[in-house]
């Protein structure tokens, strides 16, 4: 403490606040205080040298002082405690100024006190002599009425028993005030009261019509609570306080359960009785929430309150009542909830229509959120997991309806498309029927729109703010098994199956299928198969977010699947095109006199026919479909038939030289040239482009009428006319197939046929057949 003090007797003196602040500090240390004023255990000194210490002593300082320090450190150690002094004197007169209205305060306070106690001492003394007084008088009075005692109480005993035995004998009328004023709360308390005695002394007379009355009044009174009780209009509380009278009479509880139940089953069943399915779906929600599901609640409520929770004393805390209570009220809530769960299913099958599909939403949400209060008032109860199941069954038929509804736009659109392909074409001054990529652009983008919207309404059932939503059904196999398998899936499916079905109904000509329709399909199937399927499954999947838990239908086996019915569709729309063709080129060999027909002068009209409507599919094909690949063209395709048809084979067919007995050399070279030529395959597969679809139809058409001409009989002249239609065809269609030698050689074919079957096999000559063709 000697370097502090000496530190602070050195420092100049600082402002006032800190001033203050120093002072306080060091009276605290000189208490031995700590910063919240409390007392801090120090060590104590035992060293003499110790100013601080207790155990200071002056005289051994001053000795050490002086054997230790210099002269100069003793006058400057007497400087220094000079100055401590010196500054402990100002810090105490500042102290004793800075509080000095606080000790005069204490000063006042001091002296009041005395004031007060002084009066306090004169009142104890004023109670101590009362209390005195009071108890010398309690002491006179217990000896003036010690005596009495014993006979005070003998008397006040028979007083009792007189008073019970007035009860008694005034309890019949007692009931009967009662009765009349409909106190039956205070009339079965009363007898209670009396009952066990007036059952003991049952044997006297007296106590016997006594019994005897009050049976009869209590008897009347279960009547009036019974009827009050069946009545149940009363409120709950008297409801529930009827009840309480009843069971204290010993009326059986199940009875009483059974009644409560028969007479609430009533106005329910009038209730749904009374729900009208005429109203919107919400609407009949909303009217059997706030009436059958509310009331059916309070009744929950009211005998659980009144059989269930109520607290069983005596006699009832041994028959279990509530045991067999919540059993029976089980069974009332199953079979109501039955009847409202089936009038419910009835309505939500009533609404078909798919237009919006938010209202049926919100019903079925504010159904399932009604039905949680049921599951709180009664806990294990089925009626919030049947409501559930209704939920869910409810999205699946509204599946299947957004299914049948997307099906039934989809062949209401094919109709539309059908017919506009069948609309006839209008002069000018109207406008031009749609073309096929505008119609298979407007389809397409049609059904998709179509299954947008669908899902959009669809993911109403997985809203956030829908209750039902969080349900294990509703973010798994709704989404994956529902709307993507049920929905998206079986429509695409239902797309590809029902446009493989125009495949199935063929007629003479090709069935009542336009061609066109079939090509449009075929490329829609196509367009499905490259992009759209893995679009609208990749959107479904977005926006569902399903999760593959269940095994689904794979993109590729869609895509397979869509591909097939394209593959299909072009097949059969190769097979229509060549049958139409084909029926022409049949009908024209087959009502033609060949043996007598005259010189041919011109091509005949249904050569020029075949080459236009061949022309018509390839333009019709070229709109939907890529050229694809040619072989490379000589350079006289377009007279190659006269150099086939003047070649070596057919000099040696038509020579001068052809004699009948040379029949037979004659079909053995043309049977040899067969085995050494190319196998051609009428109905082989199509590729998905234009020159492979003209391709396969031109085979049809010059394989039927190469079968026909195998079927006739030609003279000369019908064997030239047949040379100058073989060279007509030649001149037009080795430009539509993707080998213009198979053209050659069916045609070929045809002309080697028509000599084999020719009475007069003698040719016309070539530059003829040019010149007609040209002409023609």
């Amino acid at each position: 403490m000697d370097g502090d003090i000496c530190a602070t007797a050195t420092t100049p003196p600082d402002s006032d606040p800190a001033r203050k602040r120093r002072v306080h500090g060091m009276l605290k240390l000189y208490y031995g205080l700590n910063e919240e004023g409390k007392t801090v255990d120090q060590a104590e000194s035992m060293n003499p040298c110790d100013i601080n210490g207790t155990h200071f002593d002056p005289e051994v300082y001053l000795n050490k002082l002086r054997k230790e320090c210099s002269l100069g450190e003793l006058m400057d150690q007497e400087s220094c405690m000079v100055k401590q002094i010196r500054s402990l004197d100002s810090d105490m007169q500042t102290l004793v100024y800075e509080n000095y209205n606080k000790f005069i305060s204490a000063t006042d306070t001091i002296r009041k006190m005395k004031n007060d106690f002084k009066k306090m001492e004169d009142e104890m003394d004023c109670l101590s002599t009362n209390m005195a007084a009071i108890t010398e008088f309690s002491a006179h009075i217990s000896g003036t009425l010690q005596d009495q005692h014993a006979q005070i109480t003998k008397l006040s005993g028979v007083h009792t028993l007189l008073r019970k035995l007035q009860f008694l004998f005034e309890l019949p009328a007692r009931l009967n005030k009662c009765l009349e004023l409909q106190a039956y709360s205070q009339a079965v308390s009363s007898h209670r009261r009396a009952h066990c005695v007036l059952q003991q002394y049952s044997h006297m007379p007296s106590f016997r019509g006594i019994q005897d009355d009050c049976h009869a009044i209590m008897d009347k009174l279960a009547q009036e609570l019974r009827q009050k009780f069946r009545d149940g209009g009363s409120s709950a509380k008297d409801l529930s306080e009827c009840v309480e009278l009843l069971l204290q009479l010993d009326e059986p509880a199940e009875e009483l359960c059974d009644k409560f139940l028969s007479h609430a089953q009533s106005r329910l069943e009038a209730i749904l009785q009374g729900l009208e399915a005429e109203t919107d779906i919400l609407e009949f929600i909303d009217r059997g929430c706030n009436e059958f599901v509310s009331s059916l609640c309070l009744v929950i409520a009211s005998y659980q309150e009144l059989f269930v929770n109520r607290p069983q004393e005596g006699n009832l805390a041994s028959k279990n009542i509530p045991h067999m209570a919540i059993g029976k009220l089980h069974a009332f809530v199953d079979s109501l909830a039955t009847c409202y769960f089936s009038l419910v299913e009835r309505r939500i099958q009533e609404e078909k229509s798919v237009g919006d599909n938010s209202l049926l939403v919100r019903a079925l949400d504010r159904f399932h959120r009604r039905l949680q209060a049921v599951a709180k008032l009664l806990p294990g109860s089925a009626v919030p997991s049947q409501g559930t199941e209704i939920v869910v069954r409810a999205a699946r038929e509204r599946i299947k309806q957004y299914l049948a509804a997307l099906q039934s736009f989809y062949l209401d659109s094919l109709r539309d498309v059908r017919q506009a392909l069948a609309a006839p074409r209008l002069a000018t001054g109207k406008e031009a029927p749609a073309s096929l990529p505008e119609l298979l652009s407007s389809l397409s983008a049609s059904i998709l729109n179509q299954i947008k919207s669908v899902l959009a309404s669809v993911h109403l059932f997985t809203a956030k703010d829908i209750t039902f939503s969080n349900k294990p059904y509703f973010k798994g196999e709704f989404c994956s098994q529902g709307v993507r398998e049920s929905l998206v899936v079986n429509f695409i499916k239902f797309v590809c199956q029902s446009s493989r079905q125009f495949c199935e109904s063929a007629g003479d000509r090709g069935g009542s299928t336009p061609p066109a329709l079939l090509l449009l399909l075929s490329r829609l199937c196509l367009d499905y198969e490259t992009s759209t399927i893995t679009y609208i499954l990749t959107l479904t999947d977005e926006q569902f977010l399903v999760q593959h838990h269940t095994p689904v239908t794979a993109v590729a086996a869609l895509c397979g699947e869509a591909r097939e019915a394209a593959q299909k569709l072009l097949n059969h729309y190769v097979k229509v095109q060549g049958l139409i063709i084909s029926q022409m080129l049949r009908k024209s060999v087959e009502t033609r006199d060949w043996v007598n027909t005259i010189e041919p002068r011109n091509v005949r009209a249904v050569m020029k026919r075949v080459v236009e409507d061949t022309t018509s599919i390839d333009v019709q094909v070229g709109l939907l479909y890529e050229e694809g690949v040619r072989k490379a063209h000589s350079s006289d395709s377009s007279k190659r038939t006269f150099s086939v048809y003047s070649g070596s084979r057919q000099q040696t067919r038509y020579a001068p030289s052809y004699t009948p007995s040379a029949a037979m050399d004659t079909n053995l070279l043309s049977n040899i040239h067969k085995l050494f030529s190319e196998r051609i395959d009428i109905f082989s597969l199509v590729e998905f482009n234009k020159v492979s679809v003209l391709t396969g139809i031109i085979k049809i058409s010059l394989k039927t009428f190469l079968e026909c001409v195998r079927l006739r009989t030609f003279g000369r002249y019908g064997l030239q006319q047949i040379q100058v239609d073989c060279n007509y065809l030649q001149m037009y269609l080795w430009r539509f197939v993707s080998d213009e030698n198979l053209v050659h050689f069916l045609l070929d074919e045809i002309v080697g046929s028509t000599a084999h079957r020719c009475l007069d096999p003698t040719p016309m000559e070539q530059s003829v057949i040019e010149v007609i063709c040209e002409r023609g």
